[in-house]
C-alpha cells in the first residue's frame, strides 16, 4: 500500500497545483505528500515534478506517467462506491448512445422499460450514426456494432449480430447470383455507411471495396433499394431475417459470411461498475434477443 500512497500524493499533487492543496485534499502534511512524491521518483529513478515555490510543473517523464495513472484513483473510488450501493436503486442520469436505426427499433424500448421499472433514474439517449467519444461527450454507454477497435473501454457481447449479402429475386433474373469475392466488381453494389464489406476467408476477417450506384446512411433505405431489385446490399441479420423468410431477398455468399460482428454495450474502464450502468446493461442483455425479429 505505501507504493500506492505515492502515487496517489503525486496524482493529487498535479491535480490540485500544490503540494498545500493535495495535503489539504488528502488531509495529511506538506511535507508528508513531499516525501511522498520524494520517494515515488527515487523508485522510479526519474524526476516527476519541477518544484518552485509558487508553483509545480511536470516534466516529460510526470506527464506520461500522470496520463497513465490518475484514472486509477477514479476506478477506485467508482469500485468502492459501487460496493457500497450495491443493492441500491440505480439513481442519476444514465447518458447512452447508439446508432439511429439500430437505437430506435431495439434500445429506445428497452430503455423505457428500463426507466419504468426505475422512475427515479434520468435518461438521455443520444441516437447518431456518428462514432460517439464517450469520455469527451460525457456518456455512460454506447451500444456499438461489429469489430471493436477501441481496447481502452469495457465491452459486454449482448447479442450475436449476423451480416448477409442479399438481393431481391427480381435482381437476379438480369445478373446471376455471385458465387466468388471477385464476382462482386460485375454487380450493383448498394453502398451504405461504408464503403468496404466484411467477409470470412479460411477462418480470417477480409473487407472488399464496393462501389455502385446507390449510397445511403440509412439501413431501412438500403433495405427498401435491395427489395426493390436496385442491387445486392450487405446488412444485419435484424434487418433482413423477415424478407429472407419470405423469400423477398436471397442470400448469396454464405460461404464468406462473417458472423462475429456481434452487439455490444460499451463504457469508459473507471464506470461501468456504477450502480444505473451495470443494472442497465445487464437488462439489456437479458431482454435485447427479445427485441430482434426472429429471435423470440
Amino acid at each position: 500500500m505505501q507504493r500506492w500512497d505515492r502515487v496517489e500524493a503525486f496524482v493529487e499533487v498535479v491535480r490540485q497545483g500544490t503540494f498545500a492543496a493535495a495535503a489539504r485534499r488528502l488531509r495529511v502534511s506538506g511535507s508528508h505528500v513531499s516525501r511522498q512524491v520524494s520517494q515515488l521518483e527515487s523508485q522510479l529513478g526519474t524526476t516527476l515534478l519541477f518544484r518552485t515555490t509558487r508553483r509545480i510543473r511536470l516534466t516529460e517523464a510526470g506527464t506520461l506517467y500522470y496520463q497513465h495513472c490518475h484514472h486509477l484513483f477514479d476506478g477506485f473510488r467508482e469500485a468502492e462506491a459501487a460496493v457500497k450501493d450495491l443493492q441500491a436503486r440505480p439513481s442519476g442520469i444514465l447518458s447512452l448512445t447508439s446508432a439511429t436505426t439500430f437505437g430506435e427499433r431495439f434500445v429506445a424500448p428497452l430503455v423505457n422499460d428500463f426507466q419504468s421499472r426505475h422512475p427515479q433514474l434520468g435518461v438521455r439517449l443520444h441516437l447518431t450514426n456518428r462514432q460517439v467519444d464517450l469520455i469527451d461527450e460525457g456518456f455512460d454507454i454506447a451500444i456499438r456494432m461489429g469489430h471493436l477497435e477501441d481496447s481502452s473501454m469495457i465491452a459486454r457481447r449482448l447479442c450475436e449480430r449476423r451480416e448477409y449479402v442479399v438481393g431481391a429475386p427480381d435482381y437476379f433474373t438480369r445478373r446471376p447470383q455471385p458465387h466468388a469475392l471477385s464476382e462482386l466488381a460485375h454487380h450493383r453494389c448498394l453502398v451504405g455507411s461504408r464503403d468496404h464489406w466484411r467477409f470470412a476467408v479460411e477462418g480470417a476477417r477480409r473487407e472488399v471495396r464496393v462501389v455502385g450506384p446507390w449510397e445511403g446512411n440509412s439501413g431501412p433505405a438500403l433495405l427498401d433499394a435491395a427489395l426493390k431489385g436496385l442491387g445486392l446490399a450487405q446488412l444485419p441479420d435484424y434487418y433482413v431475417d423477415p424478407h429472407l423468410a419470405s423469400g423477398e431477398l436471397i442470400s448469396v455468399l454464405d460461404t464468406y459470411r462473417h458472423d462475429d460482428t456481434a452487439v455490444w454495450a460499451v463504457t469508459p474502464r473507471h464506470r461501468h461498475r456504477s450502480p444505473k450502468i451495470r443494472q442497465f446493461i445487464d437488462f439489456l442483455a437479458e431482454h435485447i434477443d427479445g427485441q430482434l425479429p426472429g429471435r423470440r
